[in-house]
This record gives structure tokens, C-alpha cells and sequence, in this order.
């Protein structure tokens, strides 16, 4: 018997070199396992016997039609050759045509009154509708009586033909012939789920699951298949969250409990205003964790606005309190600066420990970023080593070697989505013991993510704003359908800085890159409206900057914020603009997180189509902060009709962050939302949709946690350990682990 396991044979075994090159290089598919669990993406029913009268554009089409007229053209000088073949149905008319060598056969094959099934892409061109390269099954009238044509085109377009995520040097058909070579192995695939919990739920066993995926007759194989294939995935991922949590629980932490009348009460005690009931309640679940004796995880998630700043330092006074100190690691220099400038302002003579006029409970508040000079960063180190500083606040160089602490108990991490694993972890190296965490998030995240992605964290949500919040109306302005509408949003825009206020231009691109050109030009062939938009370069923050100074916003103090600046330079400008000194800041995403200026009350986003929903409701919560309300204008070339536009219609019909972050997720692929770019690794998941799959994901929690606190290193299990390998590469683990 062969000593490799069937399923982690690798691919050019199975299939050769050529191909399994080609499939590792392009598909990320080593084993037979790896080709296995690569799942069709749907499957073409050649059956849907359209007529041709109503054949849905850009979709894979099967009809039955009789050949009309077939002819062969020469173009470039006689040096290339096609062959159109128009067919008919009686409804409509259809044009198929073949390039090259690929002419001989068709051209042998369907003579005019050949009957024949021909599937493929419909789409257009020269303004007629097409059928380029069908595949394509003769039927013969002489070699078929009519129940028999019948009973062909019944079973050749009823067949569920698979159609795998393939690639422009592997085509679905090859892919779906190297599955058939390696389908036997499935017999042997080891079964993650155990026994009784799969009988329970009454799924097929895997064997059965992957040859029904791959190979089904019906569409009840296929819900089968996916219905089990589902639970693989959920249940796998959460049993490695599962084992992450029981991991971190048996870790020790100093328990911080804060004294009753130290820091935070002082704090407290000069606030301006009360604390939302949300924030208390939020508190309340974060200083229980702080108390305990394992590492608090924790995600606070809460939107734009709703105050999680003023939460994350609270629990920081808390720890100082109770003798420790905490870090607060920020994605930007900006907002660094931002952060410390503001906490400072919050607490301050409290900031003002070691100082002359600080309180009786005070600490010190220092900052820590890149950029800063020898001396300023000599002394920040100094106050950190000693313990002076309670409260570090900084970009990644609080990560460096060099940065030591006296005794660090917390860490909060704003932005996580913004920070690569490895730097949150180095700093979590830094405590003498393993620090609490608090994760800081303003983008919204469905429940069933939170559980997938920080599966590992428990999750605070904050969805109360504070009083006097004002709300933002948002609308989308066609620029390309109607000009004028853009003439009038420049209008509003010195209308909001005539009342005093101040406002903000976003565009996609900084612009003293190299010109790029149309790299987003697809299918050159047909230039749609939609096409066209695409392919212009966005819009860059100099040109536009450029072109409103001296023209819409000719005698407003326009200025330019983009992420190339020196530090000093973008610091300086954000001090102008938040002291009131600037009209109109004209700036990339870096205002996207964290910059606060209350008197700005417009926005406009140039090539919204651009970002993504998630992002312009980010962007958007930047105005409307103070007691006017605000106003965000969504400007785009798109055509009226087309998806791209449909995204802004919906970022402008609501200011639900949550809704916003589901219609998000279902127009991304599910990948994104497992962090691929920060871990370099394809998604996991291959059947699971986060969103719809919200109770299987809950119930495989439950389960996963039962199974792994009984048996935490799953030796009763080995099918389930082996899937956890599988799916949890090292790098991946890595990524879950610090999460």
C-alpha cells in the first residue's frame, strides 16, 4: 500500500507535471485533497433551453437551434480566418463564430438544416448577439426518431454541467477532467466531523459529500453536498478559535483592578457630560475582564462617532490605576498625534503626572511615533522604562526592540483591520506576564464575522451615539448623466463655508505617482459607458486640488492632506484645518479613521464608485461631529443602471453601518472577510457565505467549544485534526492566533 495517504498525493502524480504546475502556480492546488475540496462555483444547467429571442446577456446559455447559413472570412490581408454560422429557432436569430484552427471541425459539422445544442457565453458584438467558440452536440434527425431527439436533448441539457473557479491558462473543462482522475481518493477521505454529531445533524458522510459536489445528478445532491461541506468549514474553523480561547484562558495575566478613588474617579469626576448607557455597560463588560487572571481579549466594535475613544480610556486610567501602564497603538502618524492630542485635552492637568500643576492622581501621557527627534523620543523611552508614563500612545515603533516597559497591562489596538498580526503581537511580547487586549474597530461587523474572524475575542458593540451628534444626509451625484449636478455641489460646499463651516474633497489617488493609464480597461471590444468610467486613472488629490482653487472654489483656502507627506507637514495641516484656518481640505483615505473636527459639515467623495461601501461609511462619519448637521455628496461617472451605482444608492439610503456591512460583505468575494491580506493566504472558506450561514456558524461554535473542552488536544479525533492541519497552514494559525 502506498505510504502517502490517497488524498495528500501531490498533483503531478496524479495528473503530470504540466498541469499540476499550472495548478499550484495559478490555483494555490498541491495535493488531490487541495483538488478535492476546490468546489465548482455553480453549475451550467445546459438545459435552460433559452429561446433565442430571450437570451440574458453575458450569461452561459444552452439553445437548440438549426443552422441557417454558415461562411468563412478572411481579415488582416487574408492571414486570419473565422467562421460565422448564423442559427435559428423560429424565435430569433443567433450569430456563433470560431477564430483559427478551432474552424475546421464547426465547419465540417454544421452545414445549414444541422440540428445541434450549442452552450456557451452570450454577448455582443457589432451590435448583434453572439455565441463565441459553443460547445456544441449534433442531432442527427436520420440517426434519431423524434421521441429519441426528445430524450437527447433532455439528458444531454438536463445534465448539471460544473463550472470550477478556473483561470485564462486552466479552463473549467480541463479542471472538471482532473477532477474525474483524482475522484476514486474521496473514497478515503478521513472525516473531521464526529460521528455523532454528523448523524445528529444527518449529513452525508465526506466521501459521499465530495463525490456529489464534483458529479451531481440532481440538484438534491448538490444541497447535500453543500449542506455538509458547510458544517466542514464552520466547524474546523471554530474548533481552532475554540482551541485559541481554551489556549489563552489557561495563560496567566495580572488580574487590574482599579483603585476605588484614584485615576478613573478623578476622571470621572471632571467629565462635562454623562456616559451613554452604552458606554457604561461597555465598561462594566471591560473592566470584568481586566479583573480576571487570563489575558481580557476583547473586540469593541461601535460606530463612527459612538465614543469608543473615550471607553478604551477609561479602561487605560484603570490599569494605571491599579499599577500598570497601557498602550495605545494607532494605524497613522496622524492619527497618533490625533489620539494623544486628544486624550491630553480630555484629561488635563490628570496628563500631567511628574510635572508641575498636575493633579495629585495624574500620570504621564507620552507619544511615540517614527518620526520624532532624538531627544523628544530618548525621553519617551525614558518615562516608559520607568514606569512615569502610565499611558504610551503610538504608530508601530512602539513594536521596536528598543521600546521597554515598566510594566505593561494593556493594550489598545485602534483600527485592528489596519495592523498587520505580527506587530500586534510583538507589542503583546512586551508585558512581563501577556498584556489584556482591547481591539478597537469602527467599521461594523455582522455577528456571524465577529464569531468567524475574531471568533477568538469576545465582542463588545456600541451602537449609541452620543447626544448631540447631528445627522448626515448623503446623496449620490450623477456627474456624467448630469453635470450641473456637480456645479451645484460645489456650490453647496461654499454655502457650508460662508455659515462658518468647513469641508472635506476625497479622492481615490494622490497623483504624483506615474500615470498608470486605463489599467482597469476589461473587453476593449465594446466601450460602454460603464467601460469608459472604469478606465480613466481616478481622480488624484493634486489635479483636483489644483482645479478647485482656481476654479469652483476660486477664493476659499483650499489644502492638500495624502498619506506621502512628511509627518511634520500633515500634522501642520491638520492643525490648521481642525484651528478653523482652512476652508476646504482636499485629502485621500487618510482622514478616513479617527480625524475629528467638528466644524467640518460637508464632504465630497470624488469616483465613489471607488471605495467600498464599508469605506465611504467610514469616510462619512468625518462630518455631521458637532451640533450642525453634515452633508456628504457621492460623486460618480457610472451609468444610472449599473451595479456600481446600486452600492452608492445604498450607502445613501442609510446611515446603518451594520446594513451597510452586510451589503458590503455579500458584494465581496467571503475570502476578504477572513483577512487574506493580512495572512497571504487564500480564504478558507469554499462553501461557507458568512452572511446567509449565520445559525450554522453559531451551532458549530457551540459544538466546537463543547468538543474541545473535553477533549482539548483531540486525540479521540483524529479526522478533525488532520482537517485542522489542512486548514490551519502555520502561517494561517498564526494569523487566527493573533487576531
Amino acid at each position: 500500500m502506498n505510504s502517502v495517504p490517497a488524498l495528500e498525493e501531490p498533483l503531478k502524480k496524479a495528473l503530470g507535471p504540466a498541469t499540476a504546475k499550472v495548478m499550484a502556480e495559478h490555483l494555490g492546488l498541491h495535493t488531490v485533497g487541495d483538488l478535492l475540496h476546490h468546489y465548482p462555483r455553480r453549475y451550467a444547467e445546459r438545459g435552460e433551453l433559452t429561446r433565442l429571442a430571450d437570451l440574458p446577456l453575458d450569461e452561459h446559455v444552452t439553445v437548440v437551434a438549426q443552422v441557417a447559413s454558415a461562411r468563412i472570412l478572411k481579415f488582416n490581408g487574408g492571414a486570419g480566418q473565422r467562421l460565422e454560422v448564423t442559427i435559428t429557432d423560429g424565435s430569433g436569430q443567433l450569430q456563433l463564430v470560431f477564430f483559427g484552427r478551432g474552424i475546421h471541425k464547426p465547419h465540417k459539422d454544421l452545414l445549414p438544416g444541422t440540428r445541434a445544442m450549442f452552450a456557451g457565453k452570450a454577448s455582443v458584438f457589432n451590435r448583434k448577439m453572439q455565441l463565441a467558440h459553443p460547445a456544441y452536440e449534433l442531432l442527427r434527425a436520420d440517426a434519431l426518431d423524434a421521441g429519441e431527439a426528445d430524450e437527447a436533448i433532455g439528458s444531454w441539457a438536463g445534465a448539471l454541467l460544473p463550472i470550477y473557479p478556473a483561470t485564462a491558462k486552466l479552463e473549467s473543462w480541463k479542471i472538471a477532467k482532473a477532477v474525474d482522475m483524482v475522484l476514486p481518493s474521496a473514497q478515503e477521505a478521513l472525516d473531521p466531523l464526529p460521528d455523532s454529531l454528523r448523524e445528529g445533524r444527518g449529513l452525508v458522510p465526506l466521501p459521499e459529500a465530495l463525490l456529489k459536489v464534483h458529479r451531481p445528478h440532481t440538484k438534491a445532491d448538490i444541497a447535500d453536498a453543500r449542506a455538509r461541506l458547510k458544517w466542514d468549514e464552520a466547524f474546523v474553523l471554530q474548533v481552532a478559535l475554540a482551541r485559541r480561547r481554551f489556549a489563552d484562558a489557561q495563560l496567566p495575566a495580572v488580574a487590574r483592578v482599579p483603585r476605588p478613588d484614584g485615576l478613573l474617579t478623578a476622571f470621572d469626576a471632571k467629565l462635562p457630560f454623562t456616559l451613554t448607557d452604552g458606554q457604561q455597560k461597555v465598561s462594566k463588560e471591560i473592566f470584568d475582564g481586566l479583573a480576571t487572571e487570563h489575558p481580557m481579549h476583547r473586540l469593541l466594535q461601535g460606530e463612527v462617532g459612538s465614543g469608543k475613544t473615550m471607553v478604551a480610556l477609561r479602561a487605560m486610567l484603570a490599569v494605571v490605576d491599579a499599577g500598570g501602564q497601557a498602550a495605545m497603538l494607532a494605524p497613522t502618524e496622524v492619527l497618533a498625534q490625533q489620539h494623544h492630542r486628544s486624550i491630553t485635552e480630555m484629561m488635563g492637568e490628570l496628563a500631567e503626572g511628574g510635572m508641575l500643576g498636575g493633579a495629585e492622581h495624574s500620570t504621564k501621557v507620552v507619544l511615540l511615533t517614527g518620526s520624532m527627534g532624538v531627544a523628544a523620543r530618548r525621553q519617551a523611552l525614558l518615562d516608559l522604562v520607568t514606569g512615569d508614563a502610565g499611558i504610551v500612545i503610538g504608530t508601530h515603533a512602539l513594536i521596536e526592540d528598543k521600546v521597554q516597559f515598566h510594566d505593561l497591562g494593556l493594550v489598545v489596538v485602534d483600527e485592528q483591520h489596519r495592523f498587520g498580526v505580527e506587530q500586534r503581537d510583538a507589542l503583546r511580547g512586551k508585558g512581563k506576564q501577556p498584556p489584556h487586549l482591547l481591539v478597537m474597530t469602527a467599521t461594523p461587523i455582522p455577528r456571524t464575522v465577529a464569531m468567524t474572524v475574531f471568533g477568538d475575542l469576545e465582542t463588545s458593540v456600541l451602537d449609541q451615539l452620543p447626544a448631540g451628534r447631528s445627522p448626515i444626509a448623503t446623496h449620490v451625484v450623477p456627474a456624467a448623466d448630469k453635470p450641473h449636478f456637480l456645479a451645484r455641489a460645489w456650490e453647496r460646499v461654499r454655502e457650508e463655508v460662508e455659515k462658518g463651516h468647513q469641508a472635506y474633497v476625497v479622492c481615490p489617488r494622490i497623483g504624483d505617482e506615474e500615470e498608470q493609464g486605463g489599467k482597469k480597461g476589461k473587453g476593449a471590444k465594446k466601450e460602454s459607458a460603464e467601460d469608459a468610467a472604469e478606465k480613466r486613472p481616478p481622480l488624484a488629490v493634486l489635479d483636483v486640488a489644483e482645479e478647485l482653487a482656481h476654479g469652483a472654489l476660486r477664493g476659499l483656502k483650499v489644502e492638500v492632506l495624502h498619506g506621502r507627506m512628511q509627518p511634520d507637514d500633515k500634522d501642520a495641516v491638520m492643525r490648521r484645518f481642525a484651528a478653523g484656518e482652512t476652508d476646504v481640505l482636499v485629502a485621500t483615505t487618510v482622514i478616513e479613521v479617527g480625524v475629528n473636527v467638528p466644524n467640518a459639515t460637508a464632504m465630497v467623495i470624488m469616483d465613489a464608485d471607488r471605495f467600498g461601501v464599508s469605506q465611504l461609511h467610514q469616510l462619512r462619519g468625518r462630518v455631521g461631529r458637532g451640533s450642525a448637521a453634515g452633508l456628504c455628496l457621492l460623486v460618480s461617472e457610472m451609468p444610472e443602471a449599473s451595479p456600481a451605482r446600486a452600492r452608492l444608492g445604498a450607502v445613501a439610503a442609510t446611515l446603518d453601518g451594520f446594513e451597510l456591512s452586510r451589503i458590503d460583505l455579500e458584494q465581496r468575494r467571503e475570502g476578504d472577510v477572513l483577512g487574506q491580506a493580512q495572512s497571504g493566504v487564500r480564504s478558507s472558506l469554499r462553501m461557507l457565505a458568512v452572511i446567509e450561514d449565520e445559525e450554522i456558524i453559531a451551532e458549530a461554535r457551540q459544538e466546537a467549544t463543547a468538543v474541545v473542552a473535553a477533549d482539548p488536544d483531540l486525540e479521540r479525533l483524529p479526522g478533525l485534526r488532520t482537517a485542522l492541519d489542512a486548514l490551519l497552514d502555520e502561517e494561517r494559525e498564526q494569523y487566527l492566533d493573533k487576531g
